[in-house]
């Protein structure tokens, strides 16, 4: 059982799509994804969530992980998995 996933997203998001099939990868097969650009309240409630203005916003349960490159960087220190593994 992996913890859930939300991750504000765009259309024609290149580190959207990154993001996503890392996720796959790793077994993630539900991601609750939230169109920031078909919904301006959501991209409101995005930035002052997480202080940023970029898509992917990408929270593993309640713990914001960032864009890709942290999802990315997360992944390669290892700490990627025990995340997803509500550890």
């Amino acid at each position: 059982m992996t913890a859930p996933v939300k991750m504000y997203t765009s259309a024609f998001c290149p580190y959207c799509t990154r993001a996503e099939r890392l996720l796959d990868a790793k077994g993630v097969t539900n991601i609750e994804k939230i169109r920031v650009d078909l919904d301006p309240d959501q991209k409101v409630e995005m930035m002052q969530k997480t202080g940023r203005r970029t898509v992917p916003q990408i929270y593993v349960g309640s713990t914001h992980v960032g864009g890709f490159d942290d999802l990315y960087a997360l992944d390669q220190a290892g700490k990627l998995d025990p995340l997803l593994n509500g550890a």
